[in-house]
Order: C-alpha cells, then structure tokens, then sequence
C-alpha cells in the first residue's frame, strides 16, 4: 500500500493533483479544499488510499492521514464506494462527519450530492459505531469554505491552477448566481461543480 506521496507539485485539475516522485509522476483524486492548498512547483505531502478494481488503479490524495482513515472507514458502509466517500469528505471534515454520525443528523448526510434522506439513515445506522465520536477540540457543521467561504476557496483553486488573479475574479463573478441560487434554496454551494462551471468560463474565453 502506498501511504503518502512527497515531492512538487507538477500539476493541478479540477479533480486531480500530479506529484512528482522520483521522476515519476503520480495522478492523485482529490478534494476542492486539498487541491486549493497546493501550488505547481512547491512541495506537498499528502497521505494515500489505493483503490483496486480490475481495471484500474486510482491513488486518493488527503491533507492529513486522519481525512484518509475516515475515507477508508466510510466505504465500509454498503453503497459507499470512493467517489461518494471523497463527495462527503469534499463537503465534511472528518470531525463534521464523525459529529453528525453520533448525533444522528440526517441533514448534514443529505448536503452531500448523491445522498438521498433514506440513504443518509441507512448510512446514520451503519457508521454510528465505526467513525467514532470528534476528536478535535471544536466541531465545525461542516468546511466553512463551501458555505459563506465558498468564494475564497474557488478563487485559491483557479489561481493554484495557474489562472491570474484577475482571470480568478472574473471566474467566480461568473458563477456567483450559480452559488447563490443554491443558498437561497437552503443548500451548501458545491465547490467542485463551481470550479467546474469557473473553468468552462475560462475556457471560453481564451
């Protein structure tokens, strides 16, 4: 098993960090709030879960190796395989996941996309004695930056991906209705999807 990667950062998708190592450039799945904290050409460690299938070998990348144990622990849930696992902790921070399993909160289950209410109990029953109780001094409901920081998040991530600052401002006042259409109906702005959407308006005119 691959437990972590080190090296520079040698590329940046919307999905997708590139670390070189040894030469070898290793294609990591990860996070909107990992992918915003590096930068091409600077250094990164992230820890890794390798997942096997029969044909292919995708490599998940996390700021810290207790986002990864929740990542593995999640998929021992029926029905939850490493994109949904990856979707939850896009939107919860391990203890944000950990606090709504022990206290039953189906809502916070439910922001996440490809959670449904049934789904989000069933998932409450079979995760209530796996995940554990917080460990963290404080619990946030989940990662500010796709709530009222959602802006900042998504600007950091199209300027790591090489965008200037001023393609980055652009980019988001783009997507900005977008992002407050999903507010105004009580959801949680999806920084994924956004980053999406900034990305295609970028595109469009270069």
């Amino acid at each position: 098993m691959i437990a972590f990667v080190s090296g520079p950062v040698a590329a940046l998708a919307p999905n997708t960090a590139v670390i070189e190592v040894g030469g070898v450039g290793m294609a990591l799945q990860c996070t909107p709030g990992t992918l915003s904290r590096l930068r091409i050409g600077e250094a990164a460690r992230l820890a890794t879960s390798l997942v096997v299938r029969e044909d292919s070998l995708t490599l998940y990348g996390f700021a810290d190796d207790d986002e990864r144990q929740v990542f593995e622990l999640l998929q021992t849930a029926s029905g939850v395989g490493p994109r949904l696992a990856q979707a939850m902790l896009a939107v919860h921070a391990p203890d944000a996941l950990r606090l709504a399993v022990s206290t039953g909160d189906e809502k916070a289950l439910t922001a996440v996309p490809g959670i449904g209410k049934k789904g989000a109990q069933k998932l409450l029953l079979e995760l209530k004695d796996r995940l554990g109780e917080p460990v963290g001094t404080t619990v946030p409901a989940a990662r500010p930056p796709a709530a009222a920081g959602w802006s900042d998040q998504l600007h950091t991530a199209l300027v790591g991906l090489g965008y200037a600052t001023r393609e980055a401002d652009e980019a988001v006042s783009a997507v900005t209705p977008q992002a407050e259409a999903a507010l105004a109906e009580g959801g949680t702005p999806q920084v994924a999807q956004l980053l999406r959407a900034a990305l295609q308006t970028l595109n469009r005119t270069r």
